[in-house]
């Protein structure tokens, strides 16, 4: 390597070039070897192997910026198919995927044939999902399963969109194609999900080899004596997964048996904590049991896992309707009111919690910033002595104690804080 770098220096650049190349057999993924290489391949006009090591950096270095600037400048006369490939990639790298996308068609227009042309449809598609244009993508995949359907990844891809857009249904209708057109097997297990999600649990329990999708089939079509003889001979293979516990609850739900369904719903949430499932299957209990307060408890929590914070809110102000001295609930209602941006509101269920809980440092708190922000200063400042006798030592009273008794005792605007609230009737 020191000899070549030494021919180098002295411009002596054909003995560089084959020192080089005599270290490839030993650095076969050396970065730096490559850009070596490719570099004195332009100088001695060797456009073609230029081009082989600036392709191999790119396989080692995808991003690698100034190999697509050399290959842009070694295709752009010979071969518009991989200069408009090319272009489109840097720019998808620089975040510009309008010029890409552009980019990715003219190459699909300059491909010998459609063969040649999969790799941009594969990226141009990828780049239709990324901007949301969810049916420009459909029809990118569906022109690639046209022209190659050698791949099944394509047809999965393209059921997941058809949910988003068409339905299930179609979805469904996709993976049957693959399966009949192409013999894909893999795809019976997913079709079975399929069909148990668009309620046709007798094509599942047709098509799955799963004893867990089984079971969920069997007791969709109310053959629950079925499933459980099939859950139970494969729980211990399957009670680390959460899908065995949410068909246990279930199983139990149907027969009535809810301390068990419970049970089993607790088992499910320490696999998956975070799926809305665990309050879903709760509310369904609690709803059977006519206890309405838990039931819509859990329903604003499965709303909350879902990030549905208006349902949920309607779920827990329903609840409340049921329960009024739940602190936890007042907080939490008064906290989705916040973040709706209606803080008159919320200071009334802070007001409430108060009510509850007199010594709650946080209502105290968030309703002396409010009425602070409303020029209420003296209400404010109420609020802060109480918060200070409770928490003497509190950051927010520590930093904003003075400030607020100087502007109750000097800042007082009586009219001022009246028309904040009424806003021009005030004149």
């Amino acid at each position: 390597m020191k000899l070549a770098e030494q021919f180098e220096l002295n411009e002596q650049y054909d003995e560089a070039y084959a020192e080089y190349k005599k270290e490839l057999p030993h650095k076969q993924n050396d970065l730096e070897l490559y850009t070596k290489l490719a570099h004195i391949a332009l100088i001695l006009d060797k456009k073609e192997e230029a081009k082989a090591y600036y392709v191999k950096i790119l396989e080692l270095d995808p991003a690698n910026i100034l190999a697509h600037e050399q290959l842009l400048d070694l295709y752009v006369h010979d071969d518009k198919f991989k200069y408009y490939l090319l272009r489109g990639n840097l720019h998808a790298l620089q975040q510009q995927m309008s010029f890409a996308k552009s980019d990715y068609k003219k190459a699909i227009s300059n491909a010998k044939d459609s063969e040649e042309a999969l790799p941009a449809r594969y990226l141009l598609a990828g780049i239709c999902e990324g901007q949301d244009k969810l049916q420009e993508a459909i029809d990118e995949y569906l022109r690639i399963i046209d022209d190659d359907g050698k791949d099944p990844v394509v047809f999965v891809k393209l059921a997941e969109l058809y949910e988003k857009t068409e339905g299930i249904l179609s979805s469904i209708s996709i993976l049957e194609r693959g399966l009949k057109e192409y013999g894909y097997k893999e795809f019976k297990e997913i079709l079975a999900g399929y069909y148990i999600r668009s309620s046709q649990p007798q094509k599942a329990l047709d098509i799955t080899k799963s004893d867990l999708t089984k079971s969920r089939a069997l007791m969709d079509l109310d053959k629950n004596d079925e499933a459980i003889v099939i859950l139970n001979s494969c729980k211990d293979k399957y009670n680390d997964q959460p899908l065995m516990h949410s068909l246990l609850a279930q199983y139990y739900f149907q027969k009535g048996m809810k301390s068990e369904a419970f049970a089993e719903i607790d088992e499910y949430e320490k696999l998956s904590p975070n799926s809305p499932l665990i309050y879903q299957m709760r509310a369904l209990i609690y709803e059977s049991e006519n206890d309405s307060y838990n039931e819509h408890i859990n329903w604003g929590k499965y709303n909350i896992a879902k990030d549905d914070k208006e349902v949920a809110l309607n779920e827990y102000m329903t609840a409340f309707q049921f329960n009024n001295k739940d602190a936890l609930l007042i907080e939490t209602i008064a906290s989705l009111l916040e973040t709706t941006g209606d803080n008159t509101k919320a200071c009334e269920f802070y007001e409430t919690l108060l009510s509850v809980e007199p010594e709650n440092i946080n209502a105290l708190q968030k309703l002396s910033v409010f009425r602070e922000s409303i020029g209420d200063y003296a209400g404010a400042l109420n609020y802060m002595e109480k918060l200070k006798s409770i928490s003497p030592r509190n950051t927010f009273v520590t930093e904003n104690y003075e400030k607020y008794l100087d502007k109750a005792e000097n800042g007082g605007d009586i009219l001022g804080f009246f028309k904040k609230i009424f806003g021009n009737r005030m004149r």
